[in-house]
Protein backbone atom coordinates (compact mmCIF):
# COMPACT_ATOMS: atom_id res chain seq x y z
CA UNK A 1 0.00 0.00 0.00
CA UNK A 2 2.90 2.35 0.76
CA UNK A 3 4.33 1.86 -2.73
CA UNK A 4 1.06 3.12 -4.20
CA UNK A 5 0.43 5.94 -1.72
CA UNK A 6 3.89 7.56 -1.88
CA UNK A 7 3.96 8.13 -5.68
CA UNK A 8 0.42 9.53 -5.57
CA UNK A 9 1.35 11.91 -2.73
CA UNK A 10 4.46 13.09 -4.55
CA UNK A 11 2.43 13.61 -7.68
CA UNK A 12 -0.06 15.75 -5.76
CA UNK A 13 2.71 17.89 -4.25
CA UNK A 14 4.44 18.40 -7.59
CA UNK A 15 1.12 19.18 -9.23
CA UNK A 16 0.37 21.80 -6.57
CA UNK A 17 3.71 23.55 -7.15
CA UNK A 18 3.28 23.40 -10.90
CA UNK A 19 -0.27 24.72 -10.62
CA UNK A 20 0.86 27.70 -8.54
CA UNK A 21 3.59 28.51 -11.05
CA UNK A 22 1.14 28.32 -13.93
CA UNK A 23 -1.40 30.49 -12.13
CA UNK A 24 1.31 33.09 -11.48
CA UNK A 25 2.02 33.24 -15.23
CA UNK A 26 -1.61 33.63 -16.35
CA UNK A 27 -1.77 36.44 -18.90
CA UNK A 28 2.03 36.65 -19.08
CA UNK A 29 4.67 34.80 -21.09
CA UNK A 30 6.91 32.32 -19.23
CA UNK A 31 9.65 33.95 -17.19
CA UNK A 32 13.17 33.50 -18.48
CA UNK A 33 15.92 32.23 -16.21
CA UNK A 34 18.50 34.94 -15.42
CA UNK A 35 22.01 34.38 -16.75
CA UNK A 36 24.19 32.81 -14.06
CA UNK A 37 27.25 30.69 -13.38
CA UNK A 38 26.51 27.03 -14.32
CA UNK A 39 28.77 25.83 -11.48
CA UNK A 40 26.49 27.52 -8.92
CA UNK A 41 23.51 25.32 -9.73
CA UNK A 42 22.37 22.90 -7.03
CA UNK A 43 22.74 19.82 -9.27
CA UNK A 44 26.18 20.75 -10.68
CA UNK A 45 28.99 18.38 -9.75
CA UNK A 46 32.68 18.44 -10.75
CA UNK A 47 33.39 15.89 -13.45
CA UNK A 48 35.96 13.16 -12.92
CA UNK A 49 37.34 11.27 -15.93
CA UNK A 50 40.05 8.61 -16.36
CA UNK A 51 43.36 10.40 -16.78
CA UNK A 52 46.34 9.21 -18.84
CA UNK A 53 49.91 9.61 -17.66
CA UNK A 54 50.88 13.24 -17.93
CA UNK A 55 53.41 13.85 -20.70
CA UNK A 56 55.38 17.00 -19.95
CA UNK A 57 56.60 19.02 -22.90
CA UNK A 58 60.36 19.47 -23.00
CA UNK A 59 61.64 22.77 -21.68
CA UNK A 60 62.99 24.84 -24.59
CA UNK A 61 63.71 28.33 -23.25
CA UNK A 62 65.22 29.58 -26.52
CA UNK A 63 62.39 28.37 -28.78
CA UNK A 64 59.83 30.81 -30.18
CA UNK A 65 57.25 28.09 -30.90
CA UNK A 66 55.10 26.77 -28.08
CA UNK A 67 53.90 23.14 -28.06
CA UNK A 68 50.18 22.87 -28.94
CA UNK A 69 49.89 26.46 -30.14
CA UNK A 70 48.30 27.34 -33.48
CA UNK A 71 49.37 30.95 -33.47
CA UNK A 72 52.96 32.14 -33.57
CA UNK A 73 52.57 34.59 -30.71
CA UNK A 74 49.44 33.45 -28.84
CA UNK A 75 46.80 30.74 -29.10
CA UNK A 76 43.41 32.46 -29.33
CA UNK A 77 41.34 29.36 -28.70
CA UNK A 78 39.45 28.74 -25.46
CA UNK A 79 41.66 26.97 -22.93
CA UNK A 80 40.84 28.24 -19.42
CA UNK A 81 37.88 28.24 -17.07
CA UNK A 82 35.51 31.01 -18.11
CA UNK A 83 36.55 31.05 -21.77
CA UNK A 84 33.77 30.80 -24.34
CA UNK A 85 33.65 28.11 -27.02
CA UNK A 86 30.90 27.60 -29.62
CA UNK A 87 29.41 24.12 -29.92
CA UNK A 88 28.08 23.10 -33.36
CA UNK A 89 25.35 20.44 -33.26
CA UNK A 90 24.52 19.03 -36.68
CA UNK A 91 22.79 15.70 -36.23
CA UNK A 92 20.96 14.01 -39.09
CA UNK A 93 20.03 10.48 -38.13
CA UNK A 94 17.97 8.07 -40.24
CA UNK A 95 17.03 4.50 -39.44
CA UNK A 96 14.92 2.08 -41.45
CA UNK A 97 14.56 -1.47 -40.13
CA UNK A 98 12.19 -4.04 -41.58
CA UNK A 99 11.85 -7.62 -40.39
CA UNK A 100 9.60 -10.35 -41.80
CA UNK A 101 9.40 -13.87 -40.39
CA UNK A 102 7.31 -16.88 -41.39
CA UNK A 103 7.25 -20.35 -39.83
CA UNK A 104 5.11 -23.40 -40.70
CA UNK A 105 5.14 -26.85 -39.12
CA UNK A 106 2.99 -29.94 -39.84
CA UNK A 107 3.11 -33.29 -38.04
CA UNK A 108 1.17 -36.59 -38.16
CA UNK A 109 1.27 -39.71 -36.02
CA UNK A 110 -0.61 -42.98 -36.57
CA UNK A 111 -0.46 -46.34 -34.72
CA UNK A 112 -2.36 -49.64 -34.83
CA UNK A 113 -2.16 -53.34 -33.81
CA UNK A 114 -3.59 -55.45 -36.69
CA UNK A 115 -2.47 -58.72 -35.08
CA UNK A 116 -2.22 -59.41 -31.35
CA UNK A 117 -2.26 -63.17 -30.63
CA UNK A 118 -5.70 -63.46 -32.27
CA UNK A 119 -7.33 -61.23 -29.67
CA UNK A 120 -8.26 -58.75 -32.40
CA UNK A 121 -10.74 -61.32 -33.78
CA UNK A 122 -12.63 -61.38 -30.49
CA UNK A 123 -13.26 -57.63 -30.60
CA UNK A 124 -16.13 -56.55 -32.87
CA UNK A 125 -14.98 -54.18 -35.61
CA UNK A 126 -17.81 -51.79 -34.72
CA UNK A 127 -16.39 -51.40 -31.21
CA UNK A 128 -12.67 -51.14 -31.97
CA UNK A 129 -10.62 -51.43 -35.14
CA UNK A 130 -7.16 -52.73 -34.08
CA UNK A 131 -5.52 -51.20 -37.16
CA UNK A 132 -6.63 -47.70 -36.14
CA UNK A 133 -5.95 -47.55 -32.44
CA UNK A 134 -4.08 -44.25 -32.45
CA UNK A 135 -4.10 -41.39 -34.99
CA UNK A 136 -2.97 -37.77 -34.35
CA UNK A 137 -2.10 -34.80 -36.56
CA UNK A 138 -0.93 -31.24 -35.82
CA UNK A 139 -0.34 -28.07 -37.80
CA UNK A 140 1.21 -24.74 -36.72
CA UNK A 141 1.78 -21.52 -38.67
CA UNK A 142 3.28 -18.21 -37.51
CA UNK A 143 3.76 -15.02 -39.54
CA UNK A 144 5.30 -11.83 -38.15
CA UNK A 145 6.04 -8.42 -39.65
CA UNK A 146 7.92 -5.54 -38.01
CA UNK A 147 9.12 -2.19 -39.28
CA UNK A 148 10.85 0.80 -37.67
CA UNK A 149 11.31 4.14 -39.42
CA UNK A 150 13.00 7.03 -37.62
CA UNK A 151 14.26 10.39 -38.85
CA UNK A 152 15.89 12.98 -36.61
CA UNK A 153 17.49 16.26 -37.62
CA UNK A 154 18.89 18.78 -35.13
CA UNK A 155 21.02 21.78 -36.10
CA UNK A 156 22.23 24.08 -33.32
CA UNK A 157 24.96 26.64 -32.84
CA UNK A 158 25.42 27.33 -29.15
CA UNK A 159 28.05 29.26 -27.21
CA UNK A 160 29.20 27.66 -23.96
CA UNK A 161 31.54 28.32 -21.08
CA UNK A 162 34.45 26.17 -19.94
CA UNK A 163 33.69 25.11 -16.37
CA UNK A 164 36.64 22.77 -15.75
CA UNK A 165 40.12 22.02 -17.01
CA UNK A 166 40.86 18.35 -16.34
CA UNK A 167 44.35 17.18 -15.33
CA UNK A 168 45.02 15.92 -18.87
CA UNK A 169 44.06 19.37 -20.28
CA UNK A 170 40.65 18.25 -21.59
CA UNK A 171 37.91 20.86 -21.15
CA UNK A 172 34.44 20.49 -19.63
CA UNK A 173 31.95 22.72 -21.48
CA UNK A 174 28.45 23.77 -20.41
CA UNK A 175 26.24 25.70 -22.83
CA UNK A 176 22.76 27.03 -22.08
CA UNK A 177 20.44 29.21 -24.09
CA UNK A 178 16.84 30.35 -23.75
CA UNK A 179 14.68 32.20 -26.24
CA UNK A 180 11.03 33.12 -26.05
CA UNK A 181 8.62 33.39 -28.97
CA UNK A 182 5.23 34.81 -27.97
CA UNK A 183 4.16 32.62 -25.00
CA UNK A 184 6.50 29.70 -25.70
CA UNK A 185 9.90 29.42 -24.03
CA UNK A 186 12.56 27.23 -25.64
CA UNK A 187 15.57 25.93 -23.70
CA UNK A 188 18.79 24.54 -25.19
CA UNK A 189 21.43 22.76 -23.11
CA UNK A 190 24.69 21.12 -24.18
CA UNK A 191 27.35 19.68 -21.86
CA UNK A 192 30.36 17.48 -22.52
CA UNK A 193 34.12 17.06 -22.54
CA UNK A 194 36.28 18.22 -25.45
CA UNK A 195 39.94 18.15 -26.36
CA UNK A 196 41.77 21.43 -26.94
CA UNK A 197 43.05 20.01 -30.25
CA UNK A 198 39.47 19.63 -31.52
CA UNK A 199 38.70 23.34 -31.15
CA UNK A 200 38.90 24.96 -34.58
CA UNK A 201 40.69 28.21 -35.31
CA UNK A 202 37.34 30.07 -35.15
CA UNK A 203 36.84 28.73 -31.61
CA UNK A 204 34.14 26.20 -32.53
CA UNK A 205 33.88 22.47 -31.84
CA UNK A 206 31.61 19.82 -33.38
CA UNK A 207 29.25 17.86 -31.16
CA UNK A 208 30.62 14.52 -32.40
CA UNK A 209 34.00 15.48 -30.89
CA UNK A 210 32.45 15.77 -27.41
CA UNK A 211 32.73 12.94 -24.91
CA UNK A 212 29.88 12.36 -22.46
CA UNK A 213 27.80 14.75 -24.55
CA UNK A 214 24.35 15.63 -23.25
CA UNK A 215 22.16 17.62 -25.66
CA UNK A 216 18.68 18.74 -24.60
CA UNK A 217 16.15 20.80 -26.51
CA UNK A 218 12.83 21.50 -24.83
CA UNK A 219 10.80 24.21 -23.25
CA UNK A 220 7.58 25.24 -21.62
CA UNK A 221 4.60 27.36 -22.47
CA UNK A 222 0.99 27.12 -23.53
CA UNK A 223 1.57 24.86 -26.53
CA UNK A 224 3.82 22.53 -24.51
CA UNK A 225 1.20 22.24 -21.75
CA UNK A 226 -1.50 21.31 -24.26
CA UNK A 227 0.71 18.60 -25.77
CA UNK A 228 1.65 17.13 -22.36
CA UNK A 229 -0.60 14.58 -20.65
CA UNK A 230 -2.10 15.66 -17.32
CA UNK A 231 -0.34 14.45 -14.19
CA UNK A 232 -3.35 12.34 -13.20
CA UNK A 233 -3.24 10.52 -16.52
CA UNK A 234 0.50 9.94 -16.15
CA UNK A 235 0.02 8.47 -12.65
CA UNK A 236 -2.76 6.19 -13.84
CA UNK A 237 -0.64 5.02 -16.78
CA UNK A 238 2.08 4.02 -14.31
CA UNK A 239 -0.14 2.35 -11.69
CA UNK A 240 -2.85 0.64 -13.75
CA UNK A 241 -1.84 -2.88 -14.86
CA UNK A 242 -4.36 -2.94 -17.74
Amino acid sequence: MTRVFVPVLLGLLLSACNTLDRLAEVGKPPEMTPSSDPTKEANWRPLSMPMPTRDLAPNEPNALWRTGSRAFFKDQRAAQVGDIVTVLVNMNDNANLKNVSSATRTGAESAGVPNLFGIENAIPAKVLDPSKIFNMSSSNSNVGNGQIQRTEAVTLRLAGVITQVLPNANLVVAARQEFRVNSELRELRVTGVIRPQDIASDNTVLHDRMAEARIAYGGRGQLTEVQTARWGQQVMDILLPF
